[in-house]
């Protein structure tokens, strides 16, 4: 990249353009001076109220939103939460946790040991009460219990069999004797009787049963049939019939005026598109789209096209007046301190197209001569 300006090359002009030039600039100059200090006005006094006004005020509302929603919760949490949270705190702790501690250490403690030390004193001392003391005198009592229950088996043996042969020939022999020549052929009578009485019974039932059917069979069941057979029966073919013949007439009319409100329907929609639609579609397309295309091609697009001229010739009044002040401005810059000095060439700036930049080499910034 080549940093070198070249030097302006002077053009010729005539003696028109510089009598032209010169007017128009200072025309420019004296419209641009206001319009530029009016806008440094504006500037100037923008920043004079951002920086008087607004940040000031900006800040105050900052305080003042501190000072009323964030700053009284903060002393409350300051001043008020956090030593009565920390008081509440060395309360429990003086009032319940060392009190507890305390009872803990010097009574639960030692009461608990004693505790845990007199089952096993009890346990001690029950042993030695087993050992020394029941032990023998069960082995002792074991023992007299043990001859004690020989000589009363030996005397429960006799009298079992006393008592076995006393029951023997005193109360069962007796009484097989009854119950094989009394017991037995009574029981045999009564069983034949109930048998008998049974049968009797049946007989006497199946025939009032059979007496019962054919009278609800006579009274009931053969009327109720003749009912339904020639009442019931054509009453319900008839109301059938009706039935059906009303549901086929009332779908036929259902269908019918279907028919009707279709063509009553087309007839209102085509009335309506011959004196609403048509008509206004024959508005639009004979009266409005004619008239639209006149108003766009006589005022829409010359107007269009008149902006559109009177907008570039504007840029261009306005890019030519914007070139004319900066020219303006050279030149009264030029006739209060003259012309700048030529610029020097300045070479070595940037290596050459085959040459790569490296640490050792002088075409870095740091390094150039």
């Amino acid at each position: 990249m080549d940093l070198e300006k070249p030097p302006q090359q002077q053009s010729a002009e005539g003696c028109l353009t510089v009598a032209i030039r010169l007017p128009v600039r200072i025309v420019v100059f004296v419209l641009v001076v206001p319009v530029r200090m009016v806008w440094d006005a504006l500037v100037v006094g923008g920043r004079f109220v951002r920086d008087t006004v607004l940040r000031p005020v900006g800040h105050a509302l900052v305080r003042v939103a501190w000072a009323v929603l964030v700053w009284p919760w903060v002393m409350l949490w300051r001043h008020v939460l956090v030593p009565l949270g920390r008081g509440t705190a060395w309360l429990g702790r003086v009032l319940v946790v060392a009190p507890a501690l305390w009872f803990h250490r010097y009574v639960l403690t030692p009461f608990g040991r004693g505790a845990a030390r007199l089952p096993r004193a009890i346990g001690a001392g029950a042993a030695w009460v087993y050992g020394r003391v029941l032990t023998p005198v069960g082995h002792v009592l074991a023992r007299l219990l043990k001859g004690a229950g020989y000589v009363l088996t030996a005397v429960g043996a006799g009298a079992c069999m006393a008592l076995v042969w006393f029951v023997g020939h005193v109360v069962v022999v007796p009484a097989g004797w009854l119950h094989r020549y009394v017991l037995t052929p009574l029981g045999h009578g009564v069983a034949r009787l109930a048998d008998c009485v049974a049968r009797l019974v049946r007989v006497m039932l199946h025939a009032v049963g059979v007496a019962l059917f054919w009278v609800l069979r006579v009274l009931l069941v053969l009327p109720a049939l003749a009912v339904r057979r020639w009442v019931l029966t054509p009453v319900v073919g008839v109301l059938a019939v009706v039935g059906r013949e009303i549901a086929a007439a009332i779908g036929h009319a259902w269908r019918v005026a279907g028919h009707f409100s279709l063509a009553v329907g087309r007839l209102l929609s085509t009335l309506f598109r011959w004196f609403f639609v048509q008509p206004v579609r024959w508005v639009y397309s004979t009266v409005l789209t004619p008239v639209g295309h006149v108003l766009r091609e006589t005022v829409l697009r010359p107007a269009a096209e008149a902006a559109r001229s009177a907008g570039r010739a504007t840029r261009q009044a306005l890019a030519a007046a914007r070139e004319s002040a900066r020219q303006a401005r050279a030149d009264l810059r030029r006739m209060l301190l003259g012309d700048p000095g030529q610029p020097q060439a300045v070479t070595g700036r940037e290596p050459e197209a085959g040459e790569a930049r490296t640490l050792g080499s002088s075409t870095t910034a740091l390094t150039k001569d």
